[in-house]
């Protein structure tokens, strides 16, 4: 789960759109994070208890997110979790500058599903996102066609496997060899999975937020 304290600094954003900057803008002026008990108790791995929270990306995220999909002509992207639809307009802004093609998002809460597509359609967006309501694990098992990039965030477990780990298994064999995935989280398994040879990735951890890895599928 993201770590929100961070506030967006006044550096410029590589996108032009006034419309997507816009939604951005009220997206990360309207940031905020549940009050610190609510991580100790019953409910902390519940999303729906935290239905109200963005839990959005970092805007150093979108950006970078924005600038390697354009640099590859991004066609068809992954975007787990969608939450409010701040990762999704930094990719679909990408998608629509390219010339077309298609954001598959992910969401498990409904409320959260509404919300980002009514961001989306007041970016002029929405005709590039497909925001799938359910599990991810199974809402991305066909995501119809090769994938260019994939953002990998997540909700916390009580045990096991991460979230994360769990959807990088359904989407890594869909994303295509010069394929890029971000995860925002740096959950350990996760981190296990991606940096080991023989999955077929090279990775490089990034000092933006509390731990991001870049990873590039080789093979």
């Amino acid at each position: 789960m993201p770590d929100e304290k961070s506030a967006p600094d006044n550096r410029p954003s590589p996108i032009r759109d006034a419309r997507v900057l816009e939604v951005l803008a009220r997206m990360n002026a309207s940031r905020r994070r549940p009050p610190r008990e609510s991580f100790g108790n019953h409910s902390r791995h519940d999303p729906e208890f935290f239905a109200d929270y963005g839990f959005s990306i970092h805007p150093d995220q979108g950006d970078l997110i924005y600038l390697l999909c354009r640099q590859m002509g991004a066609k068809r992207v992954v975007d787990f979790a969608t939450s409010v639809g701040m990762s999704a307009i930094y990719f679909a802004a990408a998608i629509k500058d390219n010339g077309g093609g298609e954001v598959i998002g992910a969401e498990l809460v409904p409320a959260k599903v509404e919300i980002a597509k009514d961001n989306l359609a007041a970016a002029g967006l929405a005709s590039f996102a497909d925001i799938r309501l359910g599990d991810a694990r199974e809402t991305l098992r066909d995501l119809g066609g090769p994938v260019d990039f994939a953002l990998i965030d997540g909700w916390p477990m009580p045990e096991g496997p991460s979230l994360a780990r769990q959807v990088i298994d359904v989407v890594a064999p869909q994303l295509r060899v010069g394929g890029y995935v971000l995860n925002d989280n740096a959950e350990p398994d996760f981190l296990d999975y991606i940096r080991d040879p023989a999955n077929g990735f090279i990775s490089i951890s990034l000092p933006i937020k509390r731990g991001t890895e870049l990873a590039l599928k080789i093979r």
